[in-house]
């Protein structure tokens, strides 16, 4: 794996969501897991090789911070969070940008993403991107669900049922914070 130009580091910490873990590399982030039973699966869930490259030192101690209180039910919008994106594609990095543009709380079907990145028919290729998302949260991939408000698959622990949890916890602070 190709890193921006500083050596990554690795980030390990608890939340209300379970354990996070995180790689960064300069002001960019690499990889997040999230929603674990510990912090050795939380690690694991990262990858062999990254987890190889990376030192575990302390990196970007605000966007810990604010994915602590994202997952204690905190409005967060990680937007302005760069991250690393190498690995995508043209048109995946649209199908990324795109979604990371998606408001807290609300929610938008793949079709309806692939038709705002121009390709109205690549329901399934963005699909496939947004299951390759590594920064999940940063970029709100949860907020991508099937047709007909189905709410589709969600590659972290606990699955769509995470993503149900997510798109709650999300539309009740928005209600609260309405209120």
């Amino acid at each position: 794996m190709a890193f921006p130009t500083a050596s990554p580091r690795l980030v390990v910490f608890p939340s209300e969501l379970g354990w996070f873990a995180l790689v960064g590399a300069g002001e960019a982030v690499c990889r997040v897991s999230f929603g674990h039973r510990t912090p050795d699966r939380a690690v694991a869930a990262l990858g062999h090789e990254l987890v190889a490259a990376a030192t575990r030192a302390p990196w970007n101690r605000d966007l810990v911070e604010r994915l602590e209180a994202y997952a204690a039910g905190d409005p967060a919008d990680f937007r302005d969070v760069p991250i690393a994106e190498g690995y995508l594609s043209p048109f995946g990095r649209r199908v990324i940008r795109r979604c990371r543009r998606i408001p807290y709380a609300e929610t938008l079907s793949y079709g309806e993403l692939a038709a705002a990145v121009g390709s109205p028919r690549a329901a399934r290729p963005v699909g496939n991107w947004i299951a390759a998302n590594r920064t999940p949260l940063i970029v709100p991939c949860h907020r991508v669900v099937a047709a007909h408000g189905r709410i589709g698959g969600f590659s972290a622990p606990g699955g769509s049922q995470t993503k149900r949890r997510l798109l709650s916890m999300e539309s009740r602070a928005r209600s609260t914070r309405s209120s």
